[in-house]
């Protein structure tokens, strides 16, 4: 069975940021999946450089698709600065979840 990006895509929204307890993907956190028969790329962003958490929750991460994805030999995930992470970015449910308006 083939690994798809959607695949890890669901994986990765079993990461909760653990502040806010909201999904990575849901905070908009995952700027890309690349997957190549069962190697898996992932780049993720923080919402600050500064924050505590970028390493853990990277690692978490990788953990998170090793355990939800059948068929993946590899996995990298790569904290990126670029584009800084903006609220905009997040889904409209977090925001909601947040208190912000959609």
């Amino acid at each position: 069975m083939a690994v798809t990006p959607e695949q890890v895509g669901e994986a990765l929204g079993l990461v909760l940021d653990p502040e806010l307890g909201i999904d990575v993907v849901a905070l908009g956190l995952v700027y890309s999946v690349e997957v190549r028969g069962g190697a898996v790329r992932v780049a993720m962003t923080m919402t600050s450089p500064a924050c505590p958490l970028g390493e853990s929750l990277a690692t978490e991460a990788e953990a998170a698709i090793r355990q939800a994805v059948p068929g993946v030999t590899s996995v990298a995930v790569e904290l990126v600065w670029e584009p800084p992470w903006q609220p905009s970015m997040m889904s409209d449910a977090a925001r909601r979840r947040l208190g912000q308006p959609p």
